[in-house]
């Protein structure tokens, strides 16, 4: 099949003490990828043996400097026109195999971009609401079409002004937690990156938004994105969705309030280029 191809991909991954998803997900892109970079943020587990173990993969590592920095490094490393961007917990599921491959094989493409569904598996089953799906975001695209920008996490694809983007079918799938405490675990050390990230940009302490953002959130995601129709998964996403808008402020108050330097869960190498 790849006699037929137009064009090659190059596939973009970032790790960090991936050993337990590194495997399954390379295993996903293997069969369409020209090559894979694994940008490795100094792993202490197995994630380079079993990356490595892989021909198609490039183990490149580099210090964390945030998520959005990390990925565009990520890029700048691809040797091919087209990229397709995931993460360690992500795979191609079958659908969007065969969409990239027939992509790989179409004469023209008259496109900057093409938008994937994520589909997220959390506490026993795939989440269909409370804002987790569709979640169509840029993944594919051409190098210098695009580029990751966003608050640290919460990064995402933007294509450059003048460019057009399609919609690709199948999905993304997604295995973010392995438990409800895995959950909790991410939350905490996400909204560390979000308040140290806003303070850095200067914004403060708020009373108010402390005890209505996170009110909110929970009516957001449970009633207005129907999160009541993924069953009690459903609510327990609301709940830790309003967990973690809290946090995000009580940890801007130690911030501003107590002069905290950082709170004592993000790396110490984050934000250093």
């Amino acid at each position: 099949m790849e006699g037929k191809r137009k064009r090659k991909l190059s596939v973009a991954i970032i790790t960090f003490n991936e050993e337990k998803n590194i495997g399954d997900c390379i295993r996903s892109v293997v069969s369409f990828a020209d090559e894979i970079i694994v940008l490795d943020s100094l792993s202490t587990d197995k994630t380079k043996e079993i990356a490595t173990s892989f021909p198609k993969v490039r183990f490149l590592e580099a210090p964390f400097p945030g998520h959005v920095e990390q990925k565009n490094k990520a890029i700048s490393f691809c040797q091919n026109e087209w990229i397709f961007s995931l993460d360690a917990d992500e795979r191609a599921d079958e659908v969007l195999q065969n969409s990239i491959q027939t992509f790989l094989e179409t004469d023209e493409v008259h496109c900057d971009g093409y938008k994937i569904a994520r589909l997220t598996f959390h506490l026993g089953r795939w989440i269909r609401y409370s804002g987790w799906y569709p979640q169509r975001r840029y993944r594919l695209f051409k190098k210098a079409n695009a580029s990751w920008i966003g608050e640290n996490p919460h990064d995402f694809i933007e294509l450059k002004p003048g460019s057009f983007g399609k919609v690709m079918k199948g999905n993304i799938l997604h295995y973010s937690f392995t438990d409800f405490s895995h959950q909790i675990t991410t939350i905490n050390q996400f909204s560390s990156i979000v308040a140290y990230t806003r303070y850095a940009k200067g914004e403060r302490f708020s009373l108010m938004k402390t005890i209505i953002k996170p009110l909110g959130k929970f009516f957001e995601i449970y009633l207005f994105k129907f999160g009541f129709l993924d069953g009690i998964p459903g609510l327990w996403i609301a709940l830790a969705s309003s967990f973690s808008t809290y946090l995000k402020y009580a940890k801007l108050y130690e911030l501003d309030q107590l002069k905290i330097q950082r709170p004592s869960n993000i790396r110490k190498d984050y934000g250093k280029k």
